[in-house]
């Protein structure tokens, strides 16, 4: 009887049942003296001590307001000073933090905002093109005449205190430097009574996900599962205190803020910022100059790294170890990551925001065949199944949906029981939508999303294989397979590929490249050559957009072909 596609994490290191504020302190006091952030844009470097300092001083200024545990402050930003200490400080005042993509615009920030009700809103006043403190007063024209907290607005009815980040002053706005004065002794024993009243099961954290249709659900995360995977995922990568940690990605997502900071946090690690967004030049100079022993990103992140004309120039060896996660991590960027960018332990995460969010980790010390081609094995004290389509566990090496289960799963979509009982079902596991398999070493490979499966012809295809291959090609930089409708195969394969240089590759190379190394029908019909491809904020590239352009190319649409 063949071995069944389930796994778990078993662990002699015992989860941590503790809030992140009781742990947050723990370590501060532990590790004192060492460097706990570096924030290269702002001029910041900040022990452990000093970081406590500001920490509980914001959380006080927070409780001052009359923010009760529970209640709900979004952040608006890019990755700053101020973000790291509102995550920490809303964590010991026991607020729920709602993250607000900083790409958002008005209608998608009004959405979050009232979904969730937040009562405080911190915001930076501005951001690459978005000009936020203009957004927000054509949302609330009350702010221009209201006293700051005292915000009552009809378009935003549960908002009342607007904290603004920098030295302007705006009307009707609170200063978040003003909340940073130093506390009382009675404000700070009231804070140490109030983490003794957490319970670290409290919802923490709300991260809305990016949907291709209808409107971000919020993924309500605890201090449990957070914490947790932080520290498991730091474990995986072999860090340890004293380490550096470069973190380009954005904190509002979960790559930053919790494999990232909490990582950090649990391992007595510096927590290191290059810039207020991922910018090549920027990582190459910050892992130079602070000695960055590990290094996140995702692959788009590395392949500009690798290829940015002064990469040469920058001495990279104290580079060891890091993340390269969310999106399909490509075999051949995963070698120049190891052999150029020293990082000979670079492990591979997989996982989602309602998982808080790693499933999957490769290892250190897995052979180098593992840690390039599959996400690794399970992490400790998750459990993993794939699926059929009856919901019946498959065979090992069988391809299906991918569910998981264990301490990372998120307590439920805010607000929204009907998605929270769609996605987590009565035995508490997450159906992720992915499609993925299970080797009998308990290695996992993502196959693709089962939306993104291209059935053409009857024959199942997975665009993660093509792309994979078509990487080998010395001309490719980087490919995207999708799926658009056909008339006579129902669906067809199109890939879009980014040359190395600009002219150097022709749509006929691509095919002889292809011709008698994989099967007829995985040949994509459909080739373009492309300067990007859409993504969001957070690196992820945005197939359903690479479809929908190539449909209104191609002037066909799903209808057409049924």
């Amino acid at each position: 009887m063949s071995t069944l596609s389930y796994v778990h994490g078993a662990s002699e290191k015992a989860l941590i049942g503790q809030t992140i504020g009781r742990f947050f302190d723990e370590a501060c006091a532990r590790h004192a003296e060492r460097d706990a952030l570096v924030v290269r844009h702002q001029g910041v470097r900040l022990t452990y001590a000093g970081l406590k300092n500001k920490v509980d001083a914001l959380a006080c200024g927070l409780m001052r307001l009359g923010l009760q545990p529970g209640e709900r402050i979004g952040i608006w930003s890019q990755n700053n000073l101020e973000w790291a200490l509102t995550q920490f400080a809303s964590a010991k005042a026991g607020l729920v933090l709602v993250n607000i993509n900083p790409a958002y615009r008005r209608a998608e920030l009004e959405y979050a905002l009232n979904k969730v009700g937040c009562r405080a809103l911190v915001l930076s006043p501005t951001f690459k093109s978005s000009n936020y403190l203009e957004m927000l007063a054509e949302l609330a024209p009350e702010l221009a005449h209201c006293e700051p907290g005292l915000l009552r607005s009809h378009v935003l009815p549960t908002l009342e205190f607007v904290i603004r980040q920098g030295a302007g002053f705006s009307p009707g706005m609170l200063s978040f430097d003003d909340l940073l004065k130093s506390p009382s002794r009675d404000e700070l024993t009231e804070l140490a009574l109030l983490s003794e009243k957490l319970q670290f099961d409290d919802p923490i954290n709300i991260q809305f996900t990016s949907g291709t249709t209808g409107h971000p659900k919020g993924a309500t995360l605890s201090h449990h599962n957070i914490l947790n995977n932080g520290y498991f995922v730091g474990e995986a990568i072999g860090l340890v205190a004293g380490d550096r940690l470069c973190i380009p990605v954005p904190l509002y997502h979960c790559f930053g803020m919790v494999m990232g900071n909490l990582g950090c946090l649990t391992h007595g690690a510096t927590m290191v910022y290059p810039g207020e967004a991922f910018e090549p030049l920027a990582v190459l100079e910050t892992v130079a100059e602070e000695r960055c022993t590990a290094l996140y990103g995702v692959p788009t992140m590395f392949i500009a790294a690798l290829d940015h004309p002064r990469f040469a120039e920058f001495d990279l060896s104290a580079l060891r170890t890091g993340i390269m996660a969310g999106s399909p991590c490509p075999i051949e960027v995963m070698k120049r990551v190891i052999e150029r960018m020293h990082m000979r332990e670079v492990t591979i995460a997989y996982g989602m925001t309602e998982t808080s969010p790693v499933s999957f980790q490769s290892g250190t010390d897995d052979p180098i065949d593992c840690r390039v081609s599959t996400v690794g094995r399970i992490q400790p004290h998750c459990e993993v199944k794939i699926i059929d389509n009856e919901g019946h566990i498959v065979p090992r090496g069988t391809p299906g949906e991918l569910c998981t289960r264990g301490y990372s799963v998120m307590l439920g979509y805010w607000g929204d029981e009907h998605k929270s009982r769609e996605a987590i079902d009565a035995a508490g596991w997450m159906h992720t939508g992915d499609l993925a398999t299970i080797d009998d070493q308990g290695y996992c490979r993502i196959v693709g999303r089962i939306k993104d499966m291209v059935i053409r012809g009857g024959e199942n295809v997975y665009p993660r294989e093509i792309e994979e291959f078509l990487y080998r090609h010395p001309k490719v930089l980087d490919v995207q397979v999708v799926g658009v409708p056909d008339v006579r195969y129902g669906e067809e394969l199109c890939a879009w590929i980014i040359p190395r240089e600009e002219g150097s590759l022709t749509e006929d190379e691509v095919r002889a490249f292809c011709q008698g190394q994989i099967a007829h029908y995985k040949i994509p019909r459909h080739i373009r050559f492309v300067d990007s491809f859409p993504m969001t904020v957070t690196g992820k590239i945005q197939k359903f957009l690479i479809r929908k352009k190539m449909k209104e190319e191609l002037g066909i649409d799903d209808a057409s072909t049924a």
